[in-house]
């Protein structure tokens, strides 16, 4: 019987590996990067400290290993296979960046096309430590819009307690170049309504190095939830910290990018790879709205769950004065605007309107097979700044 509870399996118990910690976590730098690319820069760049923690670290992919920017990581550490096995290309003369060679040490199990196959990975991988007592740090990668392919498999996964990280990469409509079939538009709801699982979708490198770091975390706790990443292949400017303030209310689910003044009378809050929309649209806004403010939400999973909790507080007995998400928006008015932007379903980040009950002007993706260049493919989705501009001074002229 598969079905059967976390809670009634043999338990072992495991060894104890500590994952470093976020100061001696690598980093990525401060030039324009994707968040896949950082993604694979610092795996990349764990794979070559030898450590107890990095020699658990197991990755699968289902055919998408190098186009997931696993191939620095594989490089160094290897492909798993039960009998050792040479290079083919190397073999044959074949110029290729990959090592392809396998062998008992490897630490990368190559899938092919099987989505269904990836989650079953990550679920005997991620329950490894409770059956056989060794930690392992599994960390799946998939292309985004396939992960509807192994759902059933994701559900029981998180259903067995399993804990891993999982990138799904590249994301929404910004691949546009790939054509309408790799446009992913609901997994942001996967990931807010997956229980065991939880979302984040950084803009930035420095974001996505605190995720992945807590989704280690997470794998080492015995009480810890999967993580999925949604990342992206666009590559954007970086912003400049003037410390790490933000990194706790981030974690959170949000953050301001941009404080609003006391009593603001707008706000755009925005997710993910459309982070320079909402830059750009924000210091025309202010030039206008100058008590606006820019929230970046980094997980509406977080913030939907921790709202939640609070809604229930009166019923179960929970104390909690304010969720996370009504602290942050307690600075503007009661009566002011919300417009809401995400690659992705626009239910994901629509909600936000119920909070304080202010009216939100949600934009998304609602439909998919188009394709063309980023320009272009953003108007027509209606998420470029144009769009962005009109979604405000609509908000603006109801109050």
């Amino acid at each position: 019987n598969t079905a059967y509870m976390a809670d009634q399996r043999p338990q072992k118990v495991p060894e104890l590996v500590t994952v470093p910690k976020l100061s001696d976590f690598p980093v990525v730098g401060s030039k324009p990067v994707s968040t896949q690319a950082a993604f694979g820069k610092i795996l990349a760049d764990l794979s070559r400290e030898e450590t107890d923690f990095v020699s658990r670290i197991v990755t699968t992919s289902p055919d998408v290993t190098v186009s997931t920017n696993l191939g620095g990581f594989v490089n160094r550490r290897g492909l798993f296979s039960r009998h050792s096995r040479g290079d083919v290309f190397k073999d044959k003369r074949i110029a290729s960046p990959q090592i392809w060679a396998t062998g008992p040490d490897g630490q990368h199990i190559e899938l092919g096309i099987a989505e269904n196959n990836l989650f079953l990975m990550l679920a005997a991988l991620g329950i490894a430590c409770d059956l056989e007592g060794e930690q392992i740090f599994p960390v799946g990668t998939v292309y985004d819009p396939f992960i509807s392919r192994g759902l059933d498999a994701l559900n029981y996964a998180c259903y067995l307690g399993a804990r891993f990280v999982l990138a799904g990469t590249p994301s929404g409509v910004t691949l546009a170049p790939e054509g309408g079939a790799h446009q992913s538009i609901s997994a942001p709801l996967i990931g807010m309504g997956q229980p065991g699982l939880t979302y984040y979708e950084p803009a930035f490198a420095d974001e996505l190095r605190l995720f992945l770091h807590k989704g280690f975390q997470e794998i080492a706790d015995t009480a810890g939830r999967s993580t999925y990443l949604r990342l992206s292949t666009r590559v954007i400017d970086q912003v400049d910290r003037a410390n790490d303030d933000w990194q706790v209310d981030a974690l959170s689910g949000a953050y301001w990018l941009v404080p609003p003044k006391e009593g603001g009378s707008l706000c755009l809050a925005y997710s993910g790879a459309l982070a320079p929309e909402a830059l750009d649209a924000f210091e025309e806004i202010r030039s206008d709205v100058p008590d606006a403010g820019l929230l970046a939400v980094t997980s509406a999973d977080c913030l939907h769950a921790d709202w939640m909790r609070t809604l229930r507080g009166p019923w179960t007995g929970e104390t909690r004065a304010q969720s996370h998400i009504g602290r942050l928006l307690s600075r503007l008015s009661p009566s002011a605007g919300l417009v809401t932007l995400i690659d992705g379903s626009p239910a994901t980040l629509s909600w936000l309107g119920s909070v304080r009950g202010q009216q939100v002007a949600p934009l998304g993706v609602e439909t998919f097979g188009q394709t063309g260049d980023l320009p272009d493919l953003y108007a027509h989705m209606r998420l470029d700044k144009d769009a962005i501009l009109d979604a405000c001074a609509s908000l603006l002229a109801r109050n």
